[in-house]
């Protein structure tokens, strides 16, 4: 993606100026800053099987080395209970956006179906707001899929340091931030805008890992000792949550490294890693909230991203399974997006 015109281009010096100056930047920083609670310490979810990396000073290296690759190990998720455990129950007393609000970045004029199904997918699992942020040309087209959507028609054409700016102040606000699709793309080639961010997660598939493993690491993606080099990839990008997409999703935060196995749909259609994006969004927040309010102490600990994407990637493959087993061959996103809210009702019934 070129950078945009303007006066960012000509007066780079100025860009914290123009950041704070322009109205509708700050129509998006105060958004972003008003969707989520402050980041809370990592805690647990019980029905999670953890391992842990911990190298105390004086441990040889022969254990180091033996406790990196336990960490390493991929163990497979009770995704079912972490569902439960963080799927916040339906309260009369709480208000809107308690529940969850949720900033999709993105959509153009060729590209307008993968911001519409992240936002609504959120809206779907049991978010309460969801926005949409996109150039002037996808704003009419997003808006009439459904009214649901809050759409903002204020990108550019070429809005990649528009996105690195709302990156860096989502990070300062403590806001979990979901990177997919050309977002992806653009952290290839600009880490430290992820570096070090713990609430950052990274949802590539096959193609877009390759890339990241070649960048990052320097070399292609080894099957062979393909958890230990997810470990690594997470590790010198410094903390950040990876999802590796496939017919497992592998989940690493640096710490440990997971995996929801469940069975979905033969079906690849396209739009599926863009529900997942949204879905994922929704149970970070919720994740988040819950290790917040969690008061209850517990052995083991976990990031919140991690829990997000766990549940994420259980949500969507039941939705996928329901949808396959209603269309079969004839299955598109539309179809999966109608299922969510079953799969989360079969999971997690709602109580009234």
């Amino acid at each position: 993606m070129s950078r945009p015109t303007g006066a960012w281009r000509h007066q780079p010096q100025h860009r914290g100026r123009m950041w704070a100056a322009s109205p509708f930047f700050r129509r998006q920083l105060v958004l972003l800053r008003s969707l989520l609670p402050q980041s809370p310490p990592p805690s647990s979810v019980a029905g999670c099987r953890f391992a842990h990396l911990s190298s105390p000073s004086g441990t040889s290296g022969s254990l180091r080395a033996a406790r990196a690759m336990a960490a390493a190990t991929v163990y497979e998720a009770d995704a079912e209970a972490v569902v439960r455990r963080i799927t916040p129950p339906l309260d009369r007393a709480r208000h809107k956006g308690q529940a969850g609000k949720i900033a999709v970045i993105g959509g153009c004029r060729e590209y307008t179906g993968a911001p519409y199904f992240a936002a609504i997918s959120a809206l779907k699992v049991g978010a309460d707001l969801s926005h949409v942020f996109c150039t002037k040309d996808a704003a009419t087209v997003i808006k009439s899929y459904s009214p649901e959507l809050i759409v903002h028609p204020i990108l550019e054409e070429s809005y990649s340091d528009c996105v690195s700016n709302i990156m860096k102040h989502a990070r300062q606000a403590n806001i979990p931030t979901v990177v997919d699709g050309d977002g992806l793309f653009l952290i290839t080639n600009n880490l430290g805008l992820v570096e070090g961010n713990p609430l950052a997660i990274l949802t590539p598939n096959v193609y877009e890992y390759k890339r990241l493993v070649q960048k990052v690491l320097n070399c292609d993606v080894n099957e062979e000792t393909a958890s230990e080099q997810l470990m690594e990839l997470c590790h010198k990008i410094g903390g950040v949550t990876i999802m590796q997409k496939g017919k497992a999703d592998v989940i690493c935060d640096g710490k440990t490294v997971t995996q929801v196995s469940t069975f979905g749909s033969p079906r690849r259609c396209g739009g599926q890693g863009d529900i997942l994006s949204g879905s994922v969004a929704v149970f970070t927040s919720w994740a988040q909230h819950f290790i917040l309010s969690n008061e209850q102490p517990t052995e083991k600990r976990v990031n919140p991203t991690t829990l997000g994407c766990i549940a994420g990637s259980l949500l969507l493959r039941k939705a996928a399974s329901l949808a396959f087993e209603k269309n079969k061959r004839s299955t598109v996103t539309t179809d999966i997006i109608e299922f969510l809210g079953k799969s989360l009702e079969d999971i997690c019934p709602a109580e009234h």
